[in-house]
């Protein structure tokens, strides 16, 4: 590995087999807490190692390759590229950090289905040669600025589902792969494989032999142009659950043995994101300040009222909100639900209450309704699951601010690492000891991943 940590202002705490994630987030609470209550991330990273390993158990030998867009952190990276993964590309600013890191242009893959020719040009330039196309336009836009340029096509998927059907799709038809295949031929451009996608809310896991098919379908079509394809991408939409995942092996597994056998020479790779970092990092944020409203304000439209008159409503407006880590928030539901860090009884009465980011924006919306004991300006919300979509490129809205981000690790996932013999040097300088019962400074103990 290059010198990419050295470079690095972050580091990475080693738990004591005495101390947790909530110890964690306790301490760092307590700090903000007398230092300025500023929102701030806990991540841990052993969570990535003891998915990789899953990931090992269940797939093996799909490679994965991470979308960076999913959580560009130096730290996420770092782990991931010690463990062999290879990273898939959405622009520029990604496959710089990832080059960074050391990783060889043969483990990075150019994904965005939208790509500008400026960028086009700095991957032929850095030797990334892998990338998606999924129109003639495109292929045109690639043929002319990078000769050695070795495409998948990006087949569509039919997992269209009610929810889905205003959001961007992209892929092409098994029809128009001829057409691709006769412009490509014509311009002198490799095509070496398929990628689909199937969305991570797709219910039906029918979908991916239909997908499977149709890219056996596209593979039979290269041969009649001369194209010697050997990748097949079977793209992203794994959830994190060791079930789905199980799943989704249990339906792809027999037919890519048909279709795609060993023998057969075809890599199979996949694009999982979420998998690796969503249940890897927690949000803590901070109260800014409150208010009473009707309740039948707060109502979703449809929903019958219910409650007693006299019973207060409230809402919240935290110090961090959609411009932020909750960026996700304005293109799909929020998948994790608030957890008030303050002991209240467990009789302790329950009110209707809305939560907000601090822009005063209408669209910066947190939580339309939920139950919550009374809180007040200053108390202390988390948030589990908040590690995919939502530590990409920093937005400037409002002079956003990226909260802190504390990375811890346990021993046990440690010592998988150096077992394993993934643990390099240069990792390895950016562990420090965290006792069990301290309290932890983020100025003195840890740095920040900005």
């Amino acid at each position: 590995m290059k010198g990419f940590l050295e470079d690095a202002n972050y580091s990475i705490g080693l738990l004591d087999e005495g101390a947790t994630l909530a110890d964690v987030i306790d301490n760092c609470i307590y700090e903000h807490t007398h230092t300025g209550k500023k929102a701030f991330y806990v991540g841990d990273l052993g969570k990535l190692v003891r998915n990789n390993m899953q990931w090992q158990n269940v797939m093996a030998p799909i490679k994965p390759f991470y979308p960076v867009k999913c959580n560009s952190t130096p730290g996420v990276l770092e782990i991931l590229g010690t463990l062999g993964v290879g990273f898939a590309c959405s622009s520029k600013s990604e496959m710089a950090l990832v080059q960074d890191l050391g990783i060889s242009p043969e483990n990075i893959i150019y994904t965005n289905p939208c790509k500008q020719a400026s960028q086009i040009k700095y991957a032929a330039k850095a030797g990334i040669n892998i990338m998606t196309c999924d129109n003639d336009i495109e292929l045109k836009k690639i043929s002319r600025n990078h000769p050695n340029a070795k495409l998948l096509l990006h087949i569509a998927t039919e997992d269209i589902t009610a929810g889905e059907e205003m959001n961007m799709k992209f892929g092409t038809t098994l029809k128009n792969c001829r057409h691709l295949m006769e412009c490509a031929k014509e311009l002198g451009v490799q095509i070496v494989g398929v990628k689909f996608h199937v969305s991570g809310s797709c219910k039906d896991l029918q979908t991916y032999i239909h997908a499977i098919s149709d890219a056996r379908c596209v593979f039979d079509m290269a041969e009649e142009f001369g194209f010697k394809m050997n990748m097949l991408d079977i793209g992203g939409g794994f959830t994190g659950s060791e079930l789905q995942l199980e799943e989704v092996n249990h339906v792809i597994r027999p037919l890519l043995d048909v279709y795609f056998p060993k023998e057969s020479g075809v890599n199979v790779i996949a694009e999982p994101g979420c998998y690796y970092v969503s249940s890897a990092f927690t949000l803590a944020v901070n109260i800014i300040a409150k208010k009473t409203v009707e309740y039948d304000k707060l109502l979703p439209s449809g929903v019958e009222q219910t409650r007693n008159d006299d019973e207060p409503v409230f809402t919240y407006y935290i110090n961090d909100g959609v411009y932020g880590s909750f960026a996700s928030k304005l293109s799909e539901k929020l998948n994790t639900i608030p957890e008030v860090h303050k002991k209240y009884k467990e009789d302790e009465p329950l009110f209707a209450s809305s939560l907000w980011g601090p822009s005063c924006d209408e669209l910066d919306q947190i939580v339309e309704n939920c139950l919550l004991p009374e809180l007040s300006v200053g108390d202390w919300l988390i948030f589990d699951n908040m590690g995919s979509g939502t530590l990409g490129e920093q937005s400037t809205f409002n002079d956003y601010q990226r909260p802190l981000i504390y990375y811890m690790m346990s021993f046990s996932d440690w010592d998988e690492m150096q077992d394993a013999g993934i643990a390099s040097d240069t990792l390895m300088k950016n562990f420090f000891f965290v006792p069990s019962c301290i309290q932890l400074s983020p100025e003195e103990r840890f740095s920040t991943a900005a």
